[in-house]
């Protein structure tokens, strides 16, 4: 008998985006990539939550093997990889557009962020096509 994992059992679509993306270090690496423009480990390790270095280990080979993310090597420091939305990855902007203004509404703390819900709104589609852009 082979063991089961509990990822992906159900045909729900739901179940299966949370299996991918569905945890906060996730969406803030693709938060990094997609609308920050960073690349590499050590600019991903300079996230103001300040992420643990093998969670950020982990999460970036998850995106990898999901196909969110792909890594090549450091023309310029072949010691170093880069790191770079697929489509498929690009493909999450809109969810990630949403979550920035469900959060705008609702967050009503005096140092909540403000800099990108203003760019949605002035122009989302604009936004949104410059996100899913390569």
């Amino acid at each position: 008998m082979t063991k089961k994992t509990k990822i992906r059992q159900t045909g729900c679509p739901v179940a299966f985006g949370l299996d991918i993306f569905g945890d906060r270090w996730t969406l803030l690496v693709i938060r990094e990539i997609m609308l920050r423009g960073k690349r590499t480990y050590s600019e991903f390790m300079e996230m103001e939550e300040e992420i643990a270095t093998n969670i950020l280990i982990d999460r970036l080979k998850a995106l990898e093997a999901e196909g969110l993310v792909n890594k090549t090597r450091d023309p310029e420091n072949r010691r170093s990889f880069l790191y770079a939305l697929t489509k498929k990855g690009r493909d999450l902007a809109p969810i990630l557009l949403e979550i920035i203004i469900w959060s705008g509404a609702h967050d009503a703390r005096s140092f909540a962020l403000t800099d990108v819900l203003e760019k949605i709104e002035a122009d989302r589609d604009g936004f949104e096509h410059e996100l899913r852009s390569e």
